[in-house]
């Protein structure tokens, strides 16, 4: 998992596939992050996710509990026209903020 921490937000970049076969690594990774560092912003960047199954949504259902749980916020930024629209048919848009391009 490819990551970056600023103070207490915690970006990670996720890979070109989010699947069940990195989704564990993901999620093992990030939690280990956030406490070790007491990160209270996650946010996932989709610049290289060209696809992504029910366990990638997992992975941010998962990581939004936690950081709810902390009082902290979960953000996507970088989605292309398909993620959003993964992200929108799941239900994860009426829990996280994404941002478009322009808005940070």
């Amino acid at each position: 998992m490819q990551y970056q921490i600023k103070e207490n937000c915690l970006t990670i970049f996720l890979p070109a596939e989010v699947d069940h076969h990195n989704a564990e690594e993901i999620k093992r990774e990030a939690d280990k992050v956030i406490e070790e560092q007491h990160i209270k912003y996650v946010i996932f960047d989709f610049g290289r996710t060209n696809f992504m199954d029910s366990s990638g949504i997992g992975v941010i259902m998962g990581r939004y509990r936690h950081i709810f749980l902390l009082g902290g916020e979960v953000w996507a930024i970088h989605t292309s026209e398909r993620m959003r629209q993964i992200l929108n048919m799941s239900g994860v848009t009426k829990i996280i903020q994404i941002y478009e391009e322009g808005m940070m």
